[in-house]
């Protein structure tokens, strides 16, 4: 039986957002567990849809796990200095305090990005391996879009990577991580790490997993591990990220440096070949409601538009306005939109209750400058707590906390309003209010890609909407100023022409 020191660190950083990611946020409980400790760890954790969880399955029958810290940021602005100190170094105290153990797992995203840090993995890594030196094992679990570096690569002995987008297997990743941790168990640190950083970025609704081409670079991925290669892993990347390592990664660890190089090598030449294939059609917000009308007037199901630039899921606020107003000056029929996140609306639809008629100013309060709020008299169609269980692939069988939420109708479209931000990534919250997604004409949905793993099967078709946001689904639209010289800012496009100083 081994002792095993588990843990979990997430932030999805856009650099581009102003709002920084504090402490506060970490602590706070939203769709997501708040920041946990030691035994709090397993309870919030154990059996639920997080990468740990699935770790946890496998490896507590066996083992004595240790745990110390898990939380998670979700996405947003860049990481405080106070909040990254604060948890490292809790983290990193506990794990001192709980030595010797014989291994460790983390938890972690590998997007984070601090004040201080472009790289706040890596940081983070070396920290812990400078506390428990050269030869105690260590493997991660890093999400699809991570933007990996040569530390998380150097510091850990097996990256777990997500091989879904929308990301379903978080559980099954925790499972592939688990089974990583027996081999390293048993046979020692692995010597051999590649990393391949593709040159060209790769927009995020251009990732899933469940189209051409990044189903057959996963499926090339998984049918390289074998014994003496031990992870092969690829990540998308996340590009509204101003950092050196931005962008798409091959991550291989192995017995020989030579295998990992091959492997690394045979995936890194697979994916250029793919480039082109990274295109997907995108709308403005009128386009994609006129075309969303004339489908829905000969179909039975419902026709989704991704509100792809307010997506929280990528640091959106998730109170745009730009698809609500195309909607309603569209005349749109029978639509449903969520979820835009604006707690002072909440508040004004609950004070006035069920079946109120209420004027006010909804959404457009976080920018960006050419976001202004939506000022109409709404229905008050029905009033929530916000507290839900999930359902859905994505984040199912999750106890989730939204706060106070309301759903208000405007013309004939409904506007499912929460106090704290959701990606529109699980059925539940319509539901909670009252909304039956399947019965609806129309879906606006504030997500990009991870909507498709709980809505995909109900729709007649998928449309991707480019309304004004704080995630822009063209990358070579940031201002980006530390990228690496030549790196495309999308599939066969223009090249970056900054160079980190």
């Amino acid at each position: 039986m081994a002792r095993i020191a588990v843990g979990g660190f997430h932030h999805e950083t856009n650099t581009f957002v102003k709002t920084p990611t504090d402490f506060a946020y970490f602590c706070s409980h939203r769709d997501r567990p708040p920041l946990v400790r030691r035994g709090d760890v397993l309870k919030w954790l154990s059996g639920i849809s997080f990468a740990l969880s699935g770790f946890l399955q496998i490896m507590a029958k066996d083992h004595d796990i240790v745990p110390l810290l898990w939380t998670s940021g979700g996405a947003g602005g860049m990481v405080t200095r106070d909040a990254f100190e604060r948890i490292s170094a809790e983290l990193i105290a506990e794990l001192s305090q709980q030595m010797p153990v014989d291994a460790i797992y983390l938890d972690l995203h590998g997007a984070m990005v601090t004040e201080d840090f472009e790289d706040g993995e890596g940081e983070l890594l070396r920290r812990i391996r400078a506390c428990v030196g050269q030869d105690m094992p260590i493997t991660i679990s890093l999400d699809y879009h991570a933007n990996v570096t040569p530390e998380m690569t150097d510091y850990t002995d097996a990256v777990s990577a997500y091989l879904t987008y929308p990301h379903v297997d978080r559980q099954e990743t925790g499972v592939r991580a688990a089974r990583t941790m027996q081999h390293l168990l048993k046979y020692g640190r692995t010597p051999g790490r590649a990393l391949r950083k593709v040159p060209f970025l790769i927009p995020l609704h251009s990732q899933s997993s469940m189209v051409q081409p990044s189903r057959g670079i996963i499926d090339l991925t998984q049918s390289l591990e074998r014994y003496d290669v031990l992870t092969v892993s690829y990540l998308a990347g996340f590009p509204p990220s101003d950092i050196f390592y931005c962008g798409p990664s091959v991550v291989v660890h192995a017995v020989t440096q030579e295998l990992a190089d091959c492997a690394a090598d045979e995936v890194a030449r697979f994916i250029a070949l793919k480039e082109s294939e990274f295109a997907i059609p995108v709308l403005s917000p009128a386009e994609a409601v006129a075309r969303a009308k004339a489908i829905a007037s000969r179909a039975d199901r419902p026709v989704i538009i991704a509100d792809t630039q307010d997506n929280p899921g990528a640091g959106g606020t998730a109170d745009t306005t730009g698809l609500l107003f195309a909607l309603v000056e569209g005349g749109a029929e029978g639509a449903a939109l969520g979820y835009l996140c604006d707690e002072q609306a909440v508040k004004a639809a609950h004070s006035a209750g069920k079946g109120a008629n209420i004027t006010i100013d909804l959404g457009g309060r976080s920018g960006p400058e050419d976001v202004v709020p939506f000022r109409g008299t709404f229905e008050v169609k029905e009033l929530g707590d916000g507290k839900i269980r999930t359902t859905g692939p994505v984040s199912g069988n999750r106890d989730i906390d939204l706060g106070p939420v309301a759903l208000l109708q405007v013309g004939s479209v409904k506007v499912a309003v929460t106090s704290k931000r959701m990606q529109a990534l699980d059925q539940a919250p319509f539901r909670h209010l009252g909304v039956e997604p399947m019965e609806q004409k129309i879906l606006a949905l504030k997500s990009t890609v991870h909507f498709r793993g709980d809505f995909q099967a109900l729709a007649e078709d998928i449309l991707i909407a480019i309304a004004p946001g704080g995630h822009l689904a063209d990358s070579s639209k940031f201002p980006y100023q530390r990228l690496r010289a030549g790196l495309r800012l999308s599939p066969l496009g223009p090249e970056s022409k900054q160079v980190f100083d």
